[in-house]
C-alpha cells in the first residue's frame, strides 16, 4: 500500500484543485466533490489496475471506472491529472470554451480517462454492467467500478440495472453509493426518503458493504474487502457514508454547496483549511 500519509496529502491537494477550478469560472459542484475525495484518491492511487500513459477506450485487461454522478467532474479531472492521464496544467481550463474538461464528463474532446459521457443521473450503473459483461465475454478478469450519489437512487433505471446485474450474476462489478444525505433540492430524507438502502440492495441480490468515505484507511480497507468478494456470483455495492463539503468547515453537511462556487473571500478561507502539500497548477 502507498504510504497513508501520502494518500491523505494527495487528497488535500485534490480538494485544493477542486475549489480553485470551480472558483475560477464561478461554476461547478464543490460539495459532493469534496465529500468523495478520499474515495477517488484511494481508487486511483491505490486500488485500480490501470495504465495512465496508455489509455484506451476499451480498457482491456485493466480496471475501469465510471462516474455516474457526473457533476463531480472537477474531482475526477483533478485525480486523473494528478495520476498522469493528462497535464495538471490543463485543470486551469475547466468549464471554459473549447476545453476538454467539460462541466460534465464528455468523450467528444478525447480526454484520457473518460470512457462515457455522464451526468444524466441513473445511467452509469447500466453502462458499468454492460462493460463488466463484455469483460467476462472477453476473458478479461479485471474489475469495473462505478460511483453514484444517494440522490441518484431516486432514478428508476438504477433499480432496473440492479435487478439485472444480480439476475445475471455480474460479479466483476463494484458500485459505490455516496451517502451524504444531501441532493440538489435539499436533504434526501425530505426530497425522497431512501429508507434502508442496505436492506434494499440486499433484497435485490447484491453483496452489500458499508464504509466511512471520509477516512482514507476505511476507504482502502473497504475497497479491498469489496475486491475479495468479487467473482462469487453476486455484484458488490458499497454504501459509503460521507459528509458533503468535507474538509471545509463552512461547506460541510449542507446541500447549499451542491452546485455553488465560492467567492474570493470564501476560497481564501477554504484553502487556509487545506494546507498546500504538493504543487498547485
Amino acid at each position: 500500500m502507498h504510504n497513508l500519509m501520502n494518500l491523505e496529502k494527495t487528497a488535500t491537494q485534490v480538494r485544493r484543485d477542486v475549489l480553485r477550478m470551480v472558483h475560477a469560472v464561478q461554476s461547478g459542484h464543490p460539495g459532493g466533490a469534496l465529500g468523495c475525495t478520499e474515495f477517488m484518491v484511494a481508487l486511483y492511487f491505490e486500488i485500480m489496475k490501470q495504465d495512465p500513459g496508455n489509455f484506451t477506450m476499451e480498457g482491456s485487461n485493466e480496471d475501469v471506472f465510471f462516474l455516474s454522478n457526473g457533476h463531480l467532474s472537477a474531482l475526477w479531472y483533478s485525480v486523473l491529472a494528478r495520476k498522469g492521464y493528462f497535464p495538471v496544467e490543463e485543470l486551469a481550463t475547466f468549464r471554459k470554451i473549447n476545453t476538454r474538461l467539460q462541466g460534465h464528463p464528455a468523450t467528444a474532446e478525447g480526454l484520457p480517462g473518460i470512457r462515457v459521457a455522464s451526468g444524466s443521473l441513473g445511467q452509469g450503473l447500466s453502462v458499468a454492467i454492460g462493460t463488466a459483461m463484455a469483460k467476462k465475454l472477453n476473458g478479461d478478469n479485471s474489475l469495473v467500478y462505478t460511483l453514484h450519489g444517494d440522490g441518484e437512487m431516486n432514478e428508476g433505471q438504477i433499480w432496473e440495472a440492479a435487478m439485472f446485474a444480480a439476475g445475471h450474476k455480474v460479479d466483476n462489478l463494484i458500485a459505490t453509493i455516496d451517502c451524504n444525505g444531501q441532493q440538489i433540492d435539499g436533504p434526501t430524507d425530505k426530497v425522497m426518503p431512501l429508507g434502508d438502502l442496505k436492506a434494499k440492495w440486499e433484497a435485490f441480490g447484491w453483496d452489500v458493504l458499508e464504509m466511512n468515505g471520509n477516512d482514507m484507511k476505511s476507504v482502502i480497507d473497504g475497497l479491498n474487502n469489496a475486491k475479495l468478494r468479487c467473482f462469487k456470483s453476486k455484484p458488490v455495492v458499497i454504501i459509503m457514508k460521507t459528509e458533503m463539503g468535507f474538509g471545509v468547515d463552512f461547506m460541510q453537511g449542507t446541500h447549499h454547496w451542491h452546485g455553488v462556487a465560492p467567492n474570493d473571500e470564501q476560497l481564501d478561507k477554504a484553502l487556509s483549511q487545506l494546507p498546500l502539500t504538493l504543487f498547485d497548477y
